[in-house]
């Protein structure tokens, strides 16, 4: 029998965390192992209890989600746990700071529970939790920031066919689309999804997006 996914839970509000923790811990699959307050508390629980992943608020005291999520899945990060940030607010600042701190997906607070559940096996899976609709979304109103001053070319030789998957990837079609737009089977677009992600150091997704718009490989 599998392992349940071990999560911990960080709110600073109690009812909410507490609730969180309630419907993780009523699935098979999932086990909640902590919960915590605070974001520097989040960073401490996370190397004592080594959760596979941590479900991040991003306002809190003491130590903000951006901030921890920074200490605990970004660059140079020796050992990343996986988070998954929830906030109130769709697509603010803080949710794309948090991804660019290392997040690998985010979900409103008030996502159903099964959207919970499906963001934190997702993310354990090595996943990124951003559909499709949300990226287009994401990189429509932070292009310009992602995008540096002076246009670097990238530094990793892709090949032209995953060139042109990266870039789909980072206009935001499925892999679904993009084996449609391609002509090719979906299994194809998840190797070179895979190659990707293995040739340019990439974690998932949502990082592919945001290195194609630093490499200025998209407009």
């Amino acid at each position: 029998m599998t392992a349940p996914v071990r999560v911990l839970v960080c709110d600073d509000q109690a009812l909410i965390r507490t609730g969180f923790a309630t419907i993780i811990d009523a699935q098979p699959d999932l086990e909640v192992v902590g919960e915590c307050g605070d974001g520097r508390a989040a960073v401490d629980l996370t190397a004592r209890l080594n959760p596979d992943v941590v479900v991040m608020d991003v306002r809190m005291p003491v130590l903000d989600g951006i901030a921890a999520t920074r200490l605990l899945a970004g660059a140079g990060v020796a050992d990343p746990v996986k988070v998954l940030v929830v906030t109130t607010f769709d697509l603010d600042d803080y949710v794309y700071e948090a991804l660019r701190a290392g997040a690998s997906g985010f979900l409103l607070k008030d996502a159903p529970p099964a959207q919970l559940l499906h963001g934190i096996r997702t993310v354990a899976s090595g996943a990124a939790l951003l559909a499709p609709e949300v990226t287009r979304q994401l990189v429509g109103r932070y292009a310009a920031r992602i995008r540096p001053a002076e246009q670097t070319p990238a530094q990793v030789q892709l090949a032209p066919r995953e060139l042109e998957v990266l870039r789909l990837i980072a206009e935001g079609l499925s892999n679904s689309e993009i084996a449609t737009a391609l002509v090719i089977s979906q299994e194809t677009v998840k190797t070179y999804v895979s190659r990707i992600l293995t040739k340019l150091d990439l974690r998932d997704r949502v990082q592919a997006v945001v290195y194609a718009y630093r490499r200025g490989l998209v407009t």
